[in-house]
């Protein structure tokens, strides 16, 4: 045999032999860093709140009559200012409007710093659309000043009305101010506290805190971290403040084994969906699944009195009720170990959503569903 058809022949056989190991060969399991599973006690978002007036509007403000507040709080804005208003004046404020002024302080901002503000209208104004909003104090749950916002403001939508029609486009009474705010005072974090930190895992389980501190201890060295419930785990610091940042770049990008979540069917009974992840079991059971209809109908009927009889013609309604059961048959339901299994099973009910709520419910009463309910 030539050398080269030789060499062929073990290339062709070579790749035969990976694209059939690629079918048999397990996946590698799938990995987390410990930043997407745990966060920093203390180390967070704060919410804040302020309550502002929004000007240069084009006539679609408050209404005086509606919002007595509007008139009372430029009022006091003017007072600050020097300028007194005289009793009794009658003020048309249709280009100004009342809103709530909402911001996310993120951790370790500093003053200086600007970041994103959301502006909603507060009364019964049409549009935001080309106001300003006026210097408004932003405070935390503390009652203490954290920022201050001003600017314009950029609304997504747009509207027009004419002769009793009305066109609009997304929504005019809210809108953002990108950057529309400064930042006064900062947080303070647990980060230089003390010589350990604590990690809080976003949902509890003791498999991923266990893996948390194996990562930890493996990368940095047995001791480091340990954990103190199937939440929380407490990892040891370095001293001084450049080491402990350093020290938090390494931990939090270390790859920990994602574990299998429990299993669990979440309902949310205003919208009928129904969502259930990949550990949900099923044992055999049978199902029996019928439809009830109530079904009222309303006949209108004269009730004329007798010959001289002293009464009144009346329309007295005529209600038929009537009730309808279909026919339910007992279907066998084999057990399934997959999500697929679980997703067939239930569609041979042929039941929709909101009746699902029902036999999802019996069928975990009946011990036959292996997962955790969960009605929002």
């Amino acid at each position: 045999m030539h050398p080269i058809d030789r060499i062929l022949r073990a290339s062709i056989f070579l790749a035969a032999l990976f694209a059939s190991a690629a079918l048999w060969w397990p996946a590698p399991a799938h990995a987390a860093r410990i930043k997407e599973v745990a966060s920093v006690q203390g180390v967070r978002m704060n919410q804040l709140v302020g309550y502002g007036l929004v000007v240069g509007l084009d006539g679609t403000g408050d209404s005086t009559t509606s919002a007595p507040f509007a008139q009372q709080s430029l009022l006091a804005l003017l007072q600050q200012m020097g300028v007194t208003v005289p009793a009794g004046t009658n003020m048309q404020l249709k280009n100004l409007a009342t809103v709530m002024v909402t911001a996310q302080l993120p951790a370790f901002a500093q003053p200086g710093q600007s970041i994103d503000v959301t502006v909603s209208s507060l009364a019964n104004a049409k549009s935001l659309r080309g106001g300003m909003l006026i210097s408004t104090p932003l405070k935390g749950a503390d009652g203490q000043i954290y920022a201050m916002a001003q600017g314009n403001l950029v609304i997504a939508g747009a509207g027009a009305s004419a002769a009793g029609s009305k066109v609009q486009i997304n929504h005019l009474s809210a809108g953002r101010i990108p950057d529309g705010a400064t930042v006064e005072r900062s947080v303070a974090t647990p980060m230089a506290d003390g010589d350990s930190i604590q990690l809080d895992l976003n949902s509890s389980d003791y498999a991923t805190a266990r893996e948390v501190v194996r990562a930890i201890n493996a990368k940095m060295g047995s001791g480091t971290a340990d954990a103190l419930d199937g939440r929380v785990v407490r990892v040891r610091m370095p001293p001084t403040a450049d080491a402990r940042v350093a020290f938090m770049a390494e931990i939090e990008n270390l790859d920990i084994r994602q574990q299998a979540p429990s299993a669990k069917i979440v309902i949310n009974a205003r919208t009928g969906s129904i969502v259930m992840n990949q550990a949900v079991t099923l044992a055999s059971c049978a199902v029996a699944h019928g439809n009830l209809s109530v079904t009222i109908s309303t006949t209108p009927s004269v009730s004329q009195p007798g010959p001289f009889a002293k009464g009144d013609t009346k329309v007295i309604e005529r209600a038929d009720i009537t009730i309808t059961q279909q026919a339910g048959a007992l279907v066998q339901m084999a057990p399934g170990a997959k999500l697929a299994d679980v997703v067939k099973a239930l569609n041979l009910l042929g039941a929709t959503p909101q009746d699902l709520l029902a036999i999802l419910q019996a069928m975990k009463s009946a011990g036959a569903l292996m997962a955790e309910l969960e009605v929002i």
